[in-house]
């Protein structure tokens, strides 16, 4: 029995209040602006002041730098940007078309238009053609029907050249952009 461990993305951890060590501290408000360097106690005191945590947000730099913000409004804010920056990101797919060596043209075609489709919607695809039994002795009529159906593609990247694995000519592409 396999054991599939997947390691979990690790949690930024981040010091508050008196949980920081450094004894000064560079101070930072809410709007951005530079409080000064002051003492780990001072600064807690204008936190105290001003009802707010204060956050270790850069501890190796000379001095540490920490901020005057409310600590759970700051994890959800963080929690956004990075939903954010996934929302941005569209992973591509490889999608597969299989040919064999005597396919006939409506067959052909159909699947030059299903191509088609997976490289509009921004999707890598994976040409294989298959030569069954004695067709291994056509390799050059089986060359000659992959470069024709990339032709007939339009204008596309051949990520990789078609070559003979096996009894499978392989190729992939994606589309110009």
């Amino acid at each position: 029995m396999r054991n599939f461990y997947r390691p979990r993305p690790e949690k930024k951890f981040y010091f508050i209040n008196h949980r920081i060590e450094a004894p000064t501290l560079r101070v930072i408000d809410k709007e951005g602006k530079q409080v000064g360097v002051l003492s780990k106690f001072d600064a807690l005191g204008k936190a105290r002041e001003l009802e707010t945590d204060l956050v270790l947000i850069a501890p190796r730099a000379n001095p540490p730098v920490a901020k005057l913000i409310d600590f759970k409004k700051f994890l959800y804010q963080e929690e956004k940007k990075l939903s954010d920056a996934k929302k941005g990101i569209k992973k591509s797919k490889v999608k597969d078309i299989k040919l064999s060596l005597f396919i006939a043209q409506g067959d052909l075609t159909r699947l030059m238009n299903r191509t088609i489709e997976f490289l509009e919607e921004g999707n890598q695809v994976r040409i294989n053609l298959l030569f069954r039994g004695r067709e291994i002795g056509k390799r050059q009529m089986g060359f000659d029907l992959m470069f024709k159906f990339l032709k007939s593609l339009g204008e596309i990247n051949v990520s990789k050249e078609p070559r003979l694995m096996g009894r499978i000519i392989s190729t992939v592409v994606f589309r110009k952009k």
